[in-house]
């Protein structure tokens, strides 16, 4: 009887070491009404937004991927500074540990009568899988612009939380993932907040 309390009680602890959560990309957008005919068409030129560091490997990468995103919507890509729309790309990236839920002890008691007599029972279930992962929030946003009026005619934000030790993780292949979550049903529904896998 304890032993299998014991293991009743422990099961789930050790579980959760082995789950390797990959949560779902989450995207909202937001258009100009009045010149969707405008989305998909033209000359683009693909830069960091204010702020942003042109520089860096990281956003360069995030800007290529937004870049193939947008010729495979029917733009064509020019160089910074040109164009008839500009795509202003910000990269943001944040490590944090999530805080555990409950005491890592916990106790469970079982009691049992039958024609053969009685028993009461008790287990402790000790955490041991040690303090939650570190997680990577990432988020990429685009702002569409018209480059003669200054205008945004689109902009978008995608969300994407993974473990600092998932291939995601990384830039590479975040870079991409993201993009393509953003884009995704391009332009989308002004306002509407929709989850990609």
């Amino acid at each position: 009887m304890k032993r299998s309390v014991l293991v009743t009680l422990l099961a789930p602890a050790m579980l959760a070491g082995c789950v390797a959560p990959v949560g779902p990309v989450e995207v909202n957008r937001f258009h100009d009404a009045a010149m969707l005919d405008r989305l998909g068409k033209g000359t683009i030129a693909v830069e960091p937004a204010a702020g942003m560091d042109p520089a860096s490997l990281e956003q360069r990468s995030y800007q290529t991927a937004v870049a193939r995103q947008l010729e495979a919507l029917g733009y064509t890509e020019t160089a910074s500074g040109g164009g008839g729309q500009v795509a202003l790309v910000r990269v943001q990236r944040n490590a944090f540990r999530p805080g555990r839920d409950g005491s890592p002890v916990s106790v469970g008691v079982g009691g049992s009568t039958g024609g053969y007599g009685s028993g009461v029972g008790m287990g402790i279930g000790i955490d041991l899988s040690g303090p939650p992962p570190e997680q990577v929030t990432t988020e990429l946003g685009v702002q569409i612009r018209d480059r003669a009026s200054g205008r945004t005619i689109w902009e978008g934000r995608a969300n994407f939380t993974v473990k600092a030790s998932s291939p995601l993780a990384g830039t590479q292949l975040g870079a991409a993932k993201m993009a393509e979550a953003l884009f995704s049903g391009f332009p989308g529904n002004s306002g509407e907040t929709i989850e990609v896998k």
